[in-house]
């Protein structure tokens, strides 16, 4: 979905920008068939490739828009001018060169001016500067829709992902179990393209079968670094010891670092059962089946009762990671999960302090955390 959508002024103006260049080439193609006058043939879409190899090429393309837009239909019709896949609206050396600004001050001179009733104009845009003035004053006069790539390094991504892929399953008619909807987003990172060529993967394998269950989505999905690091907090929110295990020796064989490995995957995963657990105890929250009710149940506490909680950036609470440790904080007490803590806390300063084998360290926090017994020097498993 667009994060900005804005009415249109009398001209029909319209522009679908931001980074995720798999969607606006999408949309911006189903809008151009939408917009396009009925019977006019080739003479009804006039089409000006925008993606311009430096600034002179993209000046020339730019004159051809307004050229285009000042130019009557033929046979008195209408007709739509797209500015297609323009790449010179952003903060790079081309877009800041004189020749481009230049030209952009002419098409917004003419769209200001107005152009007939019988001429639609339409443009998609790759990375605009916002701060630019031709995007406010298009802003201003345009039927708007941005469309921006999720970032996965931010909290809270991953309830717009699953927004995403669920909205773009169901037009597949496909149906995710809650596992593996939470696993093919973890999996996806949400990317655009990776959801789309993943979806469609499962699509043709499936045939008739529309229900996909975690196994699927372990079998066709590849699994990349965060699908790793995601398996390895799910076997540890799972108590299992030997997945658990098998992924720390996987990440370090992948050349990972042993204090990345336990500040973004073990430590977080033992932090969220315990922040889970207690919010569970003290609020008498039901252990979800899914991590969207906990979302929910936090949602509706007193302000001093999250006050602890982990934030995004616009300052609510990231509360999906919560939710999928709540599913499995009843596998540990509190006095475990705070153990565990402890050991994460022993473990980061043997890695920065002592010549001790990383892997040993790594496999001794992972054991006193599940809180099992085994024999540390077993014979490593075949890669």
């Amino acid at each position: 979905m667009p994060k900005t959508k804005a009415k249109p002024a009398v001209a029909k103006i319209y522009a679908i920008v931001g980074s995720d260049d798999v969607e606006i080439k999408h949309v911006a193609a189903e809008l151009a068939e939408k917009l396009k006058p009925k019977d006019a043939g080739e003479f009804g879409l006039e089409i000006i490739d925008g993606a311009a190899d430096n600034a002179d090429q993209a000046g020339t393309r730019i004159r051809s828009a307004v050229e285009a837009l000042r130019t009557l239909p033929f046979f008195g019709g209408e007709k739509i001018v797209w500015l297609k896949n323009a790449n010179f609206l952003g903060d790079d050396q081309k877009a800041r060169s004189a020749s481009v600004q230049t030209a952009l001050e002419e098409l917004t001179e003419t769209l200001e001016s107005g152009i007939g009733s019988e001429i639609t104009f339409l443009l998609s845009a790759i990375d605009v500067d916002k701060r630019r003035s031709f995007y406010k004053s298009l802003a201003k006069r345009a039927e708007l829709q941005i469309f921006d790539k999720l970032d996965s390094s931010r909290g809270g991504w991953e309830e717009e992902a699953t927004e995403m892929v669920e909205t773009r399953a169901k037009k597949r008619k496909l149906q995710f179990d809650d596992d593996a909807l939470e696993l093919f987003v973890l999996l996806t990172g949400g990317d655009t393209r990776e959801i789309e060529n993943e979806l469609e993967k499962i699509d043709i394998y499936l045939g008739k079968e529309r229900e996909i269950g975690v196994d699927l989505v372990r079998e066709l999905v590849p699994l990349t670094r965060e699908g790793v690091i995601f398996d390895l907090s799910n076997a540890l929110a799972e108590r299992d010891l030997s997945r658990a295990l098998d992924l720390v020796r996987q990440l370090l064989d992948q050349g990972e670092n042993a204090i990345g490995i336990l500040l973004v995957a073990i430590l977080p995963t033992v932090r969220n059962l315990l922040l889970a657990k207690d919010l569970m105890e003290r609020h008498r929250i039901q252990r979800p089946h899914a991590p969207f009710p906990f979302i929910s149940a936090v949602n509706r506490l007193p302000a001093d009762a999250i006050a602890h909680l982990p934030r995004k950036k616009d300052g609510t609470v990231n509360a999906f990671a919560l939710g999928i440790a709540a599913q499995n904080a009843h596998r540990f007490s509190t006095e475990q999960l705070i153990a565990g803590m402890k050991a994460c806390l022993a473990a980061n300063l043997q890695l920065v302090t002592t010549q001790l084998d990383h892997e040993l360290i790594l496999t001794e926090v992972v054991v006193k955390i599940l809180g099992r017994a085994i024999d540390l020097n077993r014979p490593r498993a075949v890669q």
